[in-house]
């Protein structure tokens, strides 16, 4: 499981790797979360989340966005690492990214979720993979989930970017059936727009053709850290 960190220390550093879409790694979030300041953590989270955010929204955005910091952030990445590892252990293909005070899921191809050629349909695989994590994700309640659609570049553009929003819809759709709360849940989509891999090889286009999940603290749990921080 890879582990990312915000680090008080290295704030122009992280700025520059999130605009190359790389990230610093640690392997402990609890001493890490309890290392950065809150006030460090709200200007991180904030200018951070803002960059992402300017015609580059990622699942990574939203989780450093939503950055506590201080104690209660370590106490959030305490909750997160065990949830992150009960993901890794119940869906062993999906790419599971713990960063910052959050978790970042991706599933393509060969992760368990997947397509037919232009349909959206949750199915098969797909339907026992959502149902794994569904299990997971009624465990850990007090987190919020951000699900997004991404295409590769074969097609038109406009196409892809609704290809991409049916698909995502179809994942939070399914997980609603399932039982978790609507409220927990925001969907966005992307089309071909933010590839993670070189879309001039069959290989890159799988890896491109997925759904992301950022998992952050609700208010609810933020309030607990704060309480347990004190």
């Amino acid at each position: 499981m890879k582990k990312i960190i915000v680090s008080s220390l290295s704030v122009l550093m992280l700025m520059a790797t999130i605009s190359s879409c790389k990230a610093i790694k640690n392997t402990n979030h609890k001493q890490r979360g309890a290392a950065t300041g809150a006030a460090g953590g709200a200007v991180i989270g904030g200018v951070l989340g803002n960059n992402v955010g300017k015609g580059n929204n990622t699942a990574l955005g939203a989780i450093i966005g939503a950055v506590v910091g201080g104690v209660a952030g370590g106490y959030i990445g305490d909750k997160m690492d065990r949830q992150a590892e009960r993901i890794e252990e119940e869906i062993p293909g999906a790419e599971v990214t713990r960063v910052g005070e959050g978790i970042n899921v991706t599933f393509n191809e060969d992760a368990g979720v997947y397509f037919d050629t232009n349909k959206s349909g949750v199915k098969g695989t797909s339907a026992t993979t959502l149902d794994r994590l569904v299990g997971i994700l009624k465990e850990y309640p007090d987190s919020n989930i951000l699900v997004e659609g991404h295409t590769d570049s074969a097609g038109a553009a406009d196409y892809n970017l609704n290809l991409s929003r049916q698909r995502a819809e179809s994942v939070t759709n399914y997980l609603v059936t399932k039982g978790i709360s609507r409220g927990r849940l925001t969907t966005q989509w992307y089309g071909e727009s933010q590839p993670k891999a070189d879309n001039t090889t069959s290989a890159g286009k799988a890896k491109n053709r997925r759904v992301e999940l950022a998992i952050i603290a609700n208010e609810a749990l933020k309030e607990e850290a704060r309480r347990n921080a004190n």
